[in-house]
């Protein structure tokens, strides 16, 4: 589903004009992506948690010149899904 098919969605759900639904909907993710470059994680209760992971400095290889590379330490967003929606998925996978 593209962002275009959920402001779609929303809209139709809700009775919204689309272009006050894209609105909201560019602030959630303007106010998600803000809150996660400041280093502070994103709860959503009963959907799940947007969260920075850190990942450690680590050795890597750089196969088409056969060396060694280290590459730094740095922080990755990362989505954590709440147990009430991941076991949703699950029961409806067919």
């Amino acid at each position: 589903m593209t962002k275009a098919e959920i402001i779609s969605e929303i809209a139709s759900k809700t009775g919204i004009e689309k272009v006050a639904v894209q609105a909201s909907v560019e602030a959630f993710m303007e106010t998600l992506k803000q809150s996660l470059v400041k280093g502070e994680n994103v709860y959503l209760r009963g959907f799940g948690s947007f969260i920075i992971k850190k990942r450690a400095k680590k050795t890597g290889r750089n196969i088409s010149r056969n060396t060694t590379i280290v590459i730094p330490a740095h922080n990755i967003p990362a989505f954590k899904p709440a147990k009430v929606f991941m076991n949703k998925v699950k029961s409806s996978v067919k």
